[in-house]
């Protein structure tokens, strides 16, 4: 009977320490990585959805090699194979290849060993081999020469959120240079200010928007100092941050080489073994994330709520019509915009709670929880950078303003009263305040009406630059 070669063509047979495992003939990866993607269809979140993290593991592998290449432990025909397939990860090559859930058990081998397989295949092709030919080169023997996941998996998940933040910077400052731009266009547009949802005092729609830019640049001068603290990494400690496989100079050149490839400057942590088990950059980072989260739901809020209505609402503002907002009420038009950024804070909030709880699940020279902190730190990193961008370009660049709206609010408001504190003195001030809110008068005609003050004083008084701004009021003794 003649042998059947179909199944032998499409599959390569693979060892491991649990013994043999046919692995796609077209797939770089290789045996530890099939067993992984069998074991863990958990999130349906691979690796190659986030293109930074093939890239970093990448420029880790290529300085790795290059370190172990400079000390005399890899052959130089080996590691130039290694760098030239880690150069095609890097750009953009084979990212299909990384196959692992990004929810794993064994604190990221399994990504490890995803990058280990799919470089050394792609090497040994680039050295005149076949994929799976590991006796020329090996994924763990030359792949992951002095190296272990303890440290590659950290360094390599820090990279790619350093990475991965200034993606996040570019969003943050478009959506703050739309609303300043909108600050500028809405300085003359007065209105009231409210406190706990109750009148307050007048301001311009101007000074509300220039708040909002502010508030997010804040935001994006924290984040970018938070991601400096992902720099110091553990590269060269190896399983538990002893060093131990490592050559006693390869740490340091590993780490020198990766700032090289990567062009972030990293840092070698002063305590190997501390820095192996330590998670607090990755608490940090995230709360920082969680605190621009946080800022653009109250935003977002802001939004809906000044757009309310249009006619039973504030409607000092309007909102850019996305689409129809009812199945049963015609003419309806929600803020689904603002909406749909307030759901993504409400994530990242919860991902901030994960990432806390998985790094305090830290026991002894490990943590295990490791993916899981980075499949959440990377996915508030990606829908933040989504969400202000939609934000931005489908919502706070189309705003308008109802003017005369926030005018009518101002003149009809007993907060106008506030103004007149300094010059009636508060009881006064008071006693015309009830009296408005019983009658429902306005409170400059009960001034008039009582001749407390001028009508020349009233006007200079409640001038718009007057009531927006602090005064020299050093000669308004009362």
């Amino acid at each position: 009977m003649a042998l059947d070669t179909t199944e032998l063509n499409e599959y390569r047979t693979e060892h491991d320490l649990l013994g043999d495992a046919k692995v796609p003939n077209t797939a770089y990866y290789g045996i530890q990585t099939q067993r992984a993607m069998e074991n863990f269809n958990i999130s349906g979140v691979e690796l190659s959805h986030y293109d930074n993290v093939p890239t970093a593991l990448a420029m880790v592998k290529k300085a790795c090699a290059l370190a172990n290449r400079d000390v005399g432990m890899l052959d130089a025909a080996k590691a130039d194979a290694i760098a030239d397939a880690c150069d095609e990860i890097i750009a953009g090559k084979l990212h299909d290849q990384f196959r692992v859930d990004m929810i794993q058990g064994g604190a990221g081998t399994s990504t490890n060993m995803n990058a280990n397989e799919v470089i050394a295949n792609r090497a040994l092709e680039l050295m005149g081999y076949r994929r799976g030919q590991y006796e020329h080169l090996h994924p763990n023997t030359h792949v992951n020469m002095a190296q272990s996941t303890n440290d590659v998996y950290p360094t390599a998940m820090r990279l790619a959120m350093v990475l991965k933040h200034s993606e996040l910077i570019v969003a943050a400052q478009s959506l703050k240079n739309a609303c300043v731009q909108k600050a500028e266009e809405f300085k003359s547009i007065l209105k009231m200010g409210r406190t706990q949802l109750q009148d307050a005092v007048p301001m311009t729609l101007g000074q509300e928007f220039k708040a909002f830019a502010t508030t997010i640049g804040e935001d994006i001068d924290r984040i970018r100092d938070m991601a400096k603290l992902l720099c110091e990494i553990n590269l060269g400690g190896t399983a538990i941050g002893t060093g131990i496989t490592a050559d006693s100079r390869y740490a340091p050149l590993a780490v020198q080489y990766l700032s090289e490839i990567s062009g972030q400057n990293m840092i070698l942590a002063g305590d190997l073994v501390e820095a192996t088990s330590d998670m607090g950059a990755f608490v940090i980072f995230s709360s920082a994330l969680k605190r621009m989260a946080v800022k653009l739901s109250k935003m977002s809020n802001d939004l809906r709520l000044l757009s309310s209505g249009p006619l039973c609402g504030l409607n000092e503002i309007n909102l850019p019509e996305m689409q129809p907002g009812s199945s049963i009420m015609p003419g309806k038009v929600n803020p689904v915009i603002p909406e749909c950024m307030s759901q993504i804070a409400f994530h990242v909030i919860g991902n901030d709670m994960v990432v806390t709880m998985a790094s305090e699940a830290a026991q002894l020279q490990l943590n295990y929880a490791e993916p899981v902190l980075v499949y959440k730190i990377l996915e508030s990193i990606q829908q933040l950078t989504n969400g202000m961008f939609m934000l931005t370009d489908r919502c706070v660049k189309g705003i308008t303003a109802n003017a005369e709206v926030c005018q009518a609010y101002v003149d009809n408001s007993v907060g106008l009263v506030t103004a007149l504190n300094p010059y009636l003195g508060y009881e006064n001030s008071s006693r015309i305040a009830k009296t408005a809110l019983r009658t429902g008068r306005r409170v400059v005609e009960l001034v008039k009406e009582e001749g407390l003050l001028t009508d020349e004083q009233l006007a200079e008084i409640l001038k718009p630059e007057n009531m927006v701004a602090p005064l020299d009021l050093s000669s308004k003794l009362i």
